[in-house]
């Protein structure tokens, strides 16, 4: 018999999207021939290192980002795991106000920060819907937007995006419970003094 905590998991895959595929390719492609080309071709140049540090800067690059690779999503009692190469990123659901499957979510976003398009679509983002929002995204057109209490926006591309917003929104009325209840508290507490 599992755990209840296991029982309670659910996982969703993160299909990549076709300009994913493209662009990772591309790049991925780009790189490898720049680092081949650098490595083989030039071999006058001396010393070796000054040929061979843009090669090798090339490799780590695709590398970290294929690191940071979204590779599904699982929502547990309190968390969302969000499943990367090696590792999985949790992401706690307390304060989740909203869960909604929007599609269009990240149209005309301008990236602040992270990797835009090579293996994911990771990192900080800005646009006028949404404003500030952290993306772990492999598919623009399947996003769900998560928005909890403290003003934080989430987006996330699951397989199934209207069932994950459903399943991941029965978490925001246990976390609108549990904060009533301790606002309850607090104003007993208060009232006691």
């Amino acid at each position: 018999m599992l755990p209840a905590t296991l029982k309670n998991m659910k996982t969703y895959k993160a299909p990549w999207s076709v300009s994913l595929i493209i662009i990772s390719t591309l790049t991925t492609a780009l790189c490898m021939g720049f680092a081949g080309t650098m490595i083989v071709g030039n071999r006058w140049v001396h010393p070796r290192w000054i040929q061979l540090w843009p090669a090798v800067l090339s490799l780590v690059l695709i590398i970290r980002a294929a690191l940071f690779t979204i590779r599904g999503y699982t929502i547990t009692t309190d968390a969302l795991l969000i499943h990367r190469l090696f590792w999985k990123t949790r992401l706690p659901l307390a304060g989740l106000r909203s869960a909604r499957h929007e599609p269009y979510a990240m149209r005309r976003s301008l990236r602040t920060w992270g990797p835009d398009g090579v293996f994911s679509f990771t990192g900080e983002y800005n646009n006028k819907a949404l404003g500030i929002y952290r993306a772990f995204v492999t598919d623009k057109h399947r996003t769900v937007v998560l928005k909890f209490s403290d003003r934080r926006k989430v987006v996330v591309s699951p397989e199934k995006p209207e069932e994950f917003a459903h399943e991941i929104g029965l978490y925001c009325a246990k976390s609108v419970v549990v904060s009533e209840m301790n606002n309850l508290k607090r104003l007993s507490d208060q009232l006691t003094i």
